[in-house]
Formats: structure tokens, C-alpha cells, sequence
């Protein structure tokens, strides 16, 4: 569980800076210039990304139960699951209306992936690792909607066409992940 805790702490120790001191962050990005910055965060993310997957596939060996879940709740988390891509893809499809009305699809994306694993799933590792994201994404939400509301930020209404291809995009890559890639990446397979 080690690994686990320490991934978590460097991964998302580092994708928090923003949160907690965005002023720090500018002064490093302006000491350190864009590529520099960009490069010890990049590392440290691998870096923390990597212990996590270790750690976690540690943990994954000895799990430590703690509640039982109705089998209900799997079917919820594969529809949350669903959500989850389609807002993962509004986060990169220009223009489409699930970024203009809710303005952070990704940070959303992540709280949904990590809300669904938490109904799916009660042992300790997995409320480690869930329940981690699920805070963080809380709170860089907040943070993001904060410096939106400061700065002003206005975003640009979506179009129809855009909307479309990222809900049939979200889907499709839901799909795929769902029947063939979790079983073969993480070893579960969400529908048998």
C-alpha cells in the first residue's frame, strides 16, 4: 500500500499546485519558462503515475475487503462509466456544448470514472485510489470555476454538429474500453 500512497501523493500532489498556489505556479513557469516547467511536471506525473499502477497492482494481490456492494451496482457504475468518456472526449472536441455549458468536462470526467469505481468496488485499494481522485477532482473543479469567475472566462456556445460527434465519439470509445481493453489493461472485464 506504500507505493499506492505515494503515487497518489507526487501524481496528484503535483496536478494540485494549481489549486492551492497558482501564484507559486507562475513564478516557477516564469523562472523555469514554459519547457521547464512543463518537463519536472511531466516527470514527477510519470513518476507518481507509475507507483500508483505498481502500487495499486500490489495491493490488488492481498485486498483488504472492507463493505460488500449489491451487484447493482456495477450495472450503475458501467452507465456513470458512460458519462465518464463522453465528458473525458467534450474535454478535446472544439466546440461542442457539454464544454460550453459545463466549462471543465475533464475535471468532471475524472470525478465521475472515480464515483463509479467507488460504487463498484469496497476494498481497501480501491477507496484509496477512487476516493483520492474523487476529492481532488471536487476540488480542482472548484478551483478551476474560481479563476473562471475572476478571470471572466466566457465560453462560446456549442454547436449541434460538435455535440453529436462527441457524444457518438464517447460512446464508441465506452464501448470499446468496456468489452475489450479494461479486461485487457486492468484484468476486470465490466460485463463478463
Amino acid at each position: 500500500m506504500t507505493y499506492l500512497v505515494l503515487g497518489l501523493v507526487i501524481f496528484l500532489g503535483v496536478h494540485s499546485v494549481r489549486i492551492v498556489s497558482d501564484g507559486w505556479r507562475a513564478g516557477m513557469l516564469q523562472r523555469l519558462g514554459e519547457g521547464g516547467w512543463k518537463g519536472l511536471y511531466s516527470l514527477a506525473s510519470l513518476l507518481g503515475f507509475a507507483l500508483i499502477i505498481w502500487g495499486f497492482g500490489l495491493a490488488r494481490q492481498q485486498p483488504v475487503q472492507l463493505w460488500g456492494l449489491p451487484a447493482a451496482m456495477r450495472h450503475l457504475a458501467s452507465l456513470l462509466m458512460l458519462v465518464s468518456f463522453i465528458l473525458l472526449v467534450a474535454a478535446y472536441v472544439p466546440g461542442n456544448g457539454i464544454k460550453a455549458r459545463l466549462h471543465h468536462p475533464m475535471v468532471l470526467g475524472v470525478k465521475t470514472w472515480a464515483l463509479a469505481h467507488l460504487l463498484a468496488n469496497g476494498n481497501l485499494a480501491h477507496v484509496l485510489l477512487f476516493g483520492s481522485f474523487l476529492i481532488w477532482a471536487v476540488l480542482s473543479f472548484a478551483a478551476a470555476r474560481r479563476r473562471d469567475r475572476a478571470a471572466g472566462t466566457q465560453y462560446a456556445p456549442g454547436r449541434t454538429g460538435a455535440t453529436l460527434l462527441t457524444l457518438v465519439v464517447g460512446a464508441g470509445a465506452w464501448v470499446v474500453f468496456a468489452l475489450w481493453l479494461h479486461g485487457l489493461l486492468i484484468g476486470v472485464r465490466p460485463f463478463g
